[in-house]
């Protein structure tokens, strides 16, 4: 493949973190002895490898989504990529200039104008002051902050600095695009517009790097995936689905697992630590990660309650096999009066898992916990922990029907011949409909 046709060629990339272990000592005795009884220890020192071996090569026009869970090695890659960072090993080649939007606020100075700021950016990115000019009109529109375009944008909010980051990095004339999760913070609409704009740009033969955990976005825009585990590229394909349900299935010796148990008290707050979220069989019973639809299944949250708050809100959200919403439960749905009694001290909470409504494959359910409009404490696809499950199982018995459908729900729903007999229902008589 001649340069003319590449846009990124990696070869053996590495980078590599030196992480500083320092003894700690409870007591200022404990300290001082340690350090008389050895005077010349220092730090204890551990090089860890964010990225280890990669190599890969992007095509111009390619719209390629980077995925992985957390400390994959996604951001690193990005930063190598964006010449943010040096690489500790291997060799990167861009053939192109590359427009980065990494991190809210990447590339802004805070003290200056968003107007200032947008040939500030430019002139980073290598424009011209008179292509930026020619631009400068359809990023202000795009960005929505005509009215706080004379404002420093130090008292932008989030939302607002993304859009105008993300406006400029779209606009001006770079090669080689790159995102990364930072389209979280914009809302819907937003969002929906970046991805309309991330997709006109590759159009005209742009390269766009897209990083995200939202797998819908990644399958909507891209037509190849890169999947990161541990520093190393577990998959490149250009099967994005195929790719997308290996990182949703626990990919790279990941097992999946229908229990989750607190470590160390994580998510510790004032008002109640999770203890554990998972899946348990009638008796209360851990029940494996592989389960045919049919079986009863209940969904079980325990932790400890500091004191009672009826702002407390607890439940969790059912994730689909390609990473779409299927529903959200919390114990407060239902009207105030039936709330589960939730007194300080250990609780236990259980609901039932709908198992016999979902299609098959690999599901998700993200544990909520939060103080109604005041804050998170475990929030979903984000901060929150996660099980996983893998439905199995036919629609029916049927033989017509052993094929997996679309979708993802696959309920069994009655249907009834309606006849010239009263109808029970008190409405019109229907002849030969299916209802």
């Amino acid at each position: 493949m001649s340069s003319s046709d590449l846009a990124i060629s990696v070869r053996g990339l590495g980078k590599a973190f030196t992480i500083a272990h320092e003894q700690r000592h409870i007591t200022l005795a404990e300290t001082i002895l340690h350090r008389l009884r050895h005077p010349f220890s220092g730090l204890r020192k551990e090089t860890f490898w964010a990225l280890n071996d990669l190599s890969f090569e992007i095509n111009r026009g390619e719209v390629v989504g980077i995925i992985g869970r957390n400390g994959a090695g996604k951001s690193t890659l990005l930063k190598v990529l964006s010449r943010i960072t040096e690489p500790s090993s291997g060799e990167v080649d861009l053939f192109g200039r590359v427009g980065s939007l990494l991190e809210v606020g990447t590339g802004f100075h805070p003290e200056l104008t968003g107007r200032e700021n947008i040939f500030l950016n430019g002139a980073i990115l290598g424009m011209g002051r008179g292509e930026i000019k020619r631009q400068f009109d359809a990023i202000v529109d795009f960005a929505g902050v005509e009215k706080f375009l004379d404002t420093p944008v130090k008292r932008y909010s989030s939302g607002m600095y993304v859009r105008l980051a993300f406006a400029v990095a779209a606009h001006l004339r770079t090669e080689i695009l790159v995102i990364d999760e930072v389209l979280a913070v914009g809302d819907a609409e937003f969002q929906k517009k970046c991805l309309d704009k991330m997709s006109d740009v590759a159009k005209i033969g742009r390269t766009v790097l897209f990083v995200s955990h939202n797998m819908n976005a990644v399958q909507q825009l891209c037509g190849r995936v890169i999947r990161l585990a541990n520093g190393k590229i577990d998959a490149d394909t250009t099967n994005v689905r195929e790719g997308v349900l290996g990182y949703l299935n626990g990919s790279a010796g990941q097992p999946t697992a229908a229990s989750w148990v607190n470590p160390g008290n994580r998510f510790e707050t004032a008002d109640f630590v999770p203890q554990s979220f998972s899946l348990v069989d009638e008796q209360g019973k851990p029940i494996a990660d592989h389960l045919h639809r049919s079986v009863p299944c209940w969904v079980e949250i325990t932790g400890i309650l500091r004191h009672a708050n009826s702002l407390l809100k607890i439940g969790y959200v059912l994730l689909g096999p390609d990473g779409e919403q299927i529903y959200e439960t919390l114990c407060t749905d239902q009207a105030q009066e039936e709330w589960p009694a939730l007194n300080p001290g250990h609780i236990r909470l259980r609901s039932p898992l709908p198992l016999h409504l979902l299609n098959e494959g690999t599901h998700h359910l993200d544990l909520h916990v939060s103080i109604h409009a005041c804050k998170w404490i475990c929030e979903p696809r984000k901060t929150s922990p996660s099980i996983t499950l893998v439905v199995t199982g036919p629609l029916s018995d049927s033989p017509y029907w052993r094929e997996r459908r679309e979708g993802a729900v696959a309920p069994q729903l009655p249907w009834t011949l309606v006849t010239d007999s009263p109808s029970q229902f008190g409405g019109p008589r229907r002849r030969g409909m299916l209802v």
